[in-house]
C-alpha cells in the first residue's frame, strides 16, 4: 500500500534530530504528541478526539495516571471500537531501552492480562514492539518474553504493510487483529486472568479458614464459611478502592509493617464503615469477624500478593465481570470442620 505523507515526515524528521530525541530531557510528553499521536492518527484512529465525540465513544482513551508501587502506572492509550477496547498502548521516552527493560514490557502485560486483551503495544518511536499478553506476567520475566513483533523506526517504512494490516483503525474493525490473535501459539500453561485469580483466592480461602479453625474454637461451620468469605471480601474491596483512586494506595500493604495486622485491619474496617455506610463493614450486623483472632503468618503474605511486583492483576482496570465470574466459581466449594475442629476446604 501507498506509506502515509505523515509517515514518512515522521520518520525523516526522527533520523535527522535523533540525538536530541535521545537526551534524557525529551520528556515521553513531547514524543507522544510529536510521534505517536499522529503515527497512529495516520492509522486512521481519532487520537486527539477531532470529531468531537463523547468520552465513551472516543477512538482512543487516555488513562487516568494510577500510582503502583513506586513508579508503575495505568496504561497510556486505550484503542476502542465502539466502546470496546481492543488494545492498550504504553509510551516512554526514547532515552528508554525497550528492547531490554524489564520494567515497561512487564507493566504493559500486566494491564493487557489484567483485562483480558491478547495483545499490546509498548513503543517510544524509536522502538515498537507487539506482545502477546495472554500468558501470566512475572516480575522476574525478561523484556523478550510474550514479545511477538520488534521494530526500529528505519523498519516503518518496509513494515508499514504489516503494522497497518494489524493496527490500522479499519483492519482492527475487520477483525484482522483479532484474528493473528487466535493464530498465535499461545504457550502451554497459559491461563486467563479468572483462571489465575479464583487460584489466588482458592489459596486464600485455605489458609484463613485452617487458621481461623485454629485460633477460634468457638465457631460453628457456618460462621467459620461467614468469617472467611468476609473477610477475603473485605480485602478485595478495599485494594479495588485503592487503585480506584477512592482510598489512598498502599493502606493495607502497610499494615504488614508491623505485628497485630488482623486488629490494624479491623481499623481499616471501622473507617470503611464510615466512609461508605455499607453492609460489608457493618459490626452492628456481624458480631463474629470483629472478635476474630488471624495469625499474622497468614494476613502478611495475602496483603503484600495484592501488590507490586507480586501482583500481576491491575485493580483499576480489572472488569466487575471478571471479579463476578471468579466468585460464581469460588461458590462451589465449602468449608467443613473435623471433629478436632481443624478446616477442610472442599
Amino acid at each position: 500500500m501507498i506509506i502515509p505523507t505523515t509517515v514518512l515526515e515522521l520518520v525523516e524528521r526522527f533520523e535527522r534530530n535523533l540525538d536530541i530525541y535521545k537526551r534524557a530531557d525529551y520528556k515521553e510528553a513531547r514524543v507522544r504528541i510529536e510521534f505517536i499521536d499522529p503515527f497512529f492518527e495516520a492509522l486512521g484512529w481519532d487520537v486527539r478526539n477531532v470529531q468531537g465525540r463523547g468520552e465513551h465513544d472516543k477512538d482512543v482513551v487516555y488513562e487516568d495516571t494510577i500510582k503502583i508501587g513506586a513508579k508503575t502506572r495505568a496504561p497510556d492509550y486505550s484503542f476502542r471500537v465502539g466502546q470496546t477496547r481492543r488494545f492498550f498502548l504504553e509510551a516512554k521516552k526514547p532515552a528508554i531501552s525497550l528492547v531490554g527493560d524489564v520494567g515497561p514490557a512487564y507493566q504493559l502485560r500486566r494491564y493487557s492480562w489484567s483485562v483480558k486483551l491478547p495483545l499490546g503495544i509498548l513503543t517510544d518511536f524509536e522502538e515498537f514492539a507487539v506482545y502477546d499478553c495472554r500468558q501470566r506476567p512475572q516480575p522476574t520475566d525478561k523484556a523478550n518474553v510474550g514479545r511477538i513483533m520488534y521494530l526500529t523506526f528505519d523498519q516503518y517504512l518496509d513494515q508499514f504493510d504489516e503494522i497497518y494490516e494489524l493496527f490500522a483503525k479499519e483492519s482492527v474493525q475487520q477483525g484482522t487483529l483479532d484474528r493473528f490473535a487466535q493464530d498465535l501459539k499461545v504457550k502451554r500453561g497459559t491461563n486467563t486472568v479468572d483462571t489465575e485469580l479464583l487460584k489466588e483466592i482458592e489459596n486464600w480461602r485455605d489458609v484463613l479458614a485452617r487458621n481461623i479453625a485454629l485460633r477460634n474454637k468457638a465457631l460453628s461451620v457456618h460462621e467459620l464459611n461467614f468469617c472467611v468469605q468476609r473477610t477475603i471480601d473485605r480485602i478485595i474491596f478495599l485494594r479495588m478502592c485503592e487503585d480506584r483512586g477512592i482510598e489512598e494506595y498502599g493502606q493495607l500493604l502497610a499494615l504488614t509493617n508491623g505485628p497485630h495486622v488482623y486488629p490494624r485491619l479491623g481499623e481499616y474496617y471501622r473507617r470503611a464503615d464510615e466512609k461508605y455506610n455499607a453492609g460489608l463493614f457493618d459490626f452492628q450486623a456481624d458480631k463474629l469477624t470483629k472478635a476474630l483472632t488471624i495469625e499474622d503468618k497468614v494476613l502478611k503474605p495475602i496483603l503484600t500478593s495484592l501488590y507490586y511486583p507480586q501482583c500481576p492483576y491491575e485493580f483499576s482496570v480489572l472488569p466487575v465481570e471478571i471479579l463476578g465470574q471468579v466468585y460464581e466459581q469460588f461458590l462451589g466449594k465449602v468449608i467443613r470442620l473435623t471433629p478436632a475442629h481443624r478446616a477442610k476446604v472442599e
